[in-house]
């Protein structure tokens, strides 16, 4: 029986191409050294002393950047090719990330976050873009899964290296590791993948210049969900860390480790689920609609029942709800890009994100702080619910 398991857990991982695989290397390194996102609240509380609006303000900081570096990397994608935004992202990305210890003061911390998101997460839109240059059309739902179980994996690694890390020496160190693997990640690229993909990519978006996604009614609904899903589903990275803490005097490396189950559960379950329900016969809608309400439980159980053992069930919900959203979400998008410019496309689909980082970060820790955590939980639950809704509005659509 465990024999069987085994082989069908690899079979979910055959069929997909080289360059996809090289890919999911590359963020693996990269999201390995993810260790300073995880614990930024934490750093700007307990190490810069900054009261918990001012850290709202860091983070949305954070999400500002992340729009303008979405919007910008969509639209340096289409004029250059998702090559050179991917390795440049990386490479000053890793600088950044480096120099970011030796900045103190709220504004230059604020202008420090926001310059290193820009860069960094130009290269989401990029990614995408590759990654569907790469990609079957027939297991396209599972190249998504692929780089994400490398970023799960990688955030599984990091924030538990990252605690121990903090235990044992500093925050600083975290810095130094998330740099110095963010250039390790594009020198791993430069030397694994060629731009003879992205120079075709850049002929099809010259064809397709003409649509424009901001135009594309179904589409904006479908970012209208994403934003509502990241409000919530980012309440993990800031206010969640801060209740383990407060509420539950968990450490950092407790922490880190509790976070770890989020992505080991996804890189233990997410392709051979993925596999499964990647058929004509099941509507990606009715998963993310299951996934929505897994999300909304995640939330929903801090404030019915307590103890130890809720936290865990708690990243259960989240980690099975992120595993049945996000990958058909991101297919989905990736389908609809195809009637336009792909770069303009899947560049608004990282701006959703970014605008959930701007308004979830500052919302969650104003709540927090004016009401407490159990009504900031119930706020978060009530937010996935109304991305259930939406989602029942566009089922009926049909991207």
């Amino acid at each position: 029986m465990l024999t069987g398991i085994f082989q069908f857990y690899l079979s979910s991982f055959r069929g997909l191409r080289r360059e996809v695989w090289y890919l999911a290397l590359i963020t693996l390194i990269n999201r390995s050294g993810t260790m300073v996102i995880p614990f930024l609240s934490l750093y700007l509380t307990k190490e810069l002393s900054f009261g918990l609006d001012d850290v709202g303000s860091v983070m949305s900081a954070f999400g500002f950047g992340s729009l303008v570096g979405s919007w910008i990397g969509g639209k340096l994608t289409t004029r250059l090719g998702f090559y050179p935004v991917i390795l440049w992202s990386l490479i000053l990305s890793g600088i950044g990330f480096v120099l970011l210890q030796y900045v103190s003061g709220f504004w230059w911390v604020c202008l420090s976050i926001f310059l290193l998101t820009a860069i960094s997460d130009a290269l989401r839109p990029a990614i995408y873009v590759g990654l569907n240059a790469y990609s079957k059309v027939e297991n396209r739902t599972r190249s998504v899964s692929l780089i994400r179980m490398a970023i799960n994996l990688g955030f599984a690694l990091g924030p538990a290296l990252g605690g121990i890390i903090i235990s044992m020496l500093s925050y600083k160190g975290l810095f130094w590791v998330d740099g110095i693997t963010c250039v390790l990640a594009g020198f791993v690229f430069l030397s694994l993948l060629d731009a003879k993909s992205s120079n075709e990519q850049k002929k099809e978006a010259a064809e397709k210049a003409g649509i424009s996604p901001y135009r594309d009614f179904p589409y904006l609904l479908l970012m209208l969900i994403v934003f509502l899903i990241g409000v919530a589903f980012l309440q993990f990275f800031s206010t969640v860390p801060l209740y383990y803490h407060e509420a539950y005097k968990l450490s950092e490396d407790h922490i880190g480790l509790l976070m770890m189950l989020n992505g080991g559960l996804i890189f233990l379950i997410e392709m051979p689920l993925i596999k499964g329900l990647e058929k004509p016969s099941i509507s990606p809608y009715l998963i993310i609609l299951v996934s929505i309400l897994l999300m909304s439980l995640s939330f929903l159980v801090f404030n019915w029942f307590q103890g130890i053992w809720i936290l865990v069930l708690s990243m259960a919900f989240l980690s099975i709800g992120e595993i049945l959203n996000f990958p058909f979400l991101n297919s989905l998008s990736l389908k609809r890009a195809e009637r336009g410019n792909m770069g303009d496309y899947m560049a608004l689909f990282s701006i959703a994100f970014s605008l959930s980082h701007i308004v979830g970060h500052k919302l969650g820790m104003e709540l927090v702080k004016a009401f407490g955590y159990t009504a900031t939980w119930y706020v978060m639950g009530g937010i996935t619910l109304l991305a259930f809704g939406l989602t029942l509005i566009l089922n009926r659509i049909k991207l």
